[in-house]
């Protein structure tokens, strides 16, 4: 797949507000810190397309991005910065879940996690509610470039296990090296045309 044009079309902080449109939507989300913004920048090819904060939690709001006039690429808040104000952590959980139950077209979510930590009940949760949607998700492990091969395998093999889920589910992935590029956007085109 290849990527021609790729730009920001809004940001909201209500459901009720998402735009209304036909194309198929691909969502990223994990908790923050996970390296979301960098990965989108990564695959899309744009290093300023996403803003990279240097305090995790930068992303406070639900963020929708058009890819190739026909895709909608949609960065979610990320989730569990313990230094975020408590009141302002309560309203995240409840939005992504409004959201993955309001977006019909919501064709694929990407569930990112740091190779070097186990999932919690966030993403256990998360999974279980795509599965009672029926919609599909793929597990991306980010920051695989600071682990060594040995390690991303025992990591990945405890993440799969957490999370009940085979191993050939995982794709490794890297902001800094480029890996897990191509699968992602084979991935996106896969379902671009189930739609």
């Amino acid at each position: 797949m290849k990527i021609k044009k790729v730009y920001f079309l809004k940001s909201i902080s209500k459901t009720e507000d998402s735009p209304n449109y036909p194309f198929p939507e691909f969502a990223f989300m994990g908790r923050s810190n996970v390296g979301k913004s960098s990965l989108i920048n990564m695959i899309t090819g744009k290093k300023d397309l996403v803003k990279v904060g240097s305090k995790p939690g930068v992303t406070k709001c639900i963020n929708f991005f058009i890819l190739n006039d026909n895709i909608s690429l949609v960065d979610l808040p990320g989730f569990g910065y313990a230094k975020l104000p408590k009141e302002l952590k309560k309203t995240f959980l409840p939005l992504i879940k409004n959201y993955i139950r309001s977006r019909d077209n919501l064709k694929l979510v990407f569930l990112l996690i740091d190779i070097r930590r186990q999932p919690d009940e966030f993403e256990k949760d998360i999974i279980t509610l795509l599965a009672e949607k029926h919609i599909p998700t793929a597990i991306i492990t980010t920051k695989c470039d600071k682990l060594s091969k040995n390690l991303q395998i025992k990591n990945s093999k405890k993440i799969a296990s957490e999370l009940l889920v085979d191993l050939d589910s995982l794709f490794p992935s890297s902001a800094k090296n480029g890996e897990g590029k191509k699968e992602i956007l084979e991935l996106i085109q896969e379902y671009y045309k189930t739609r």
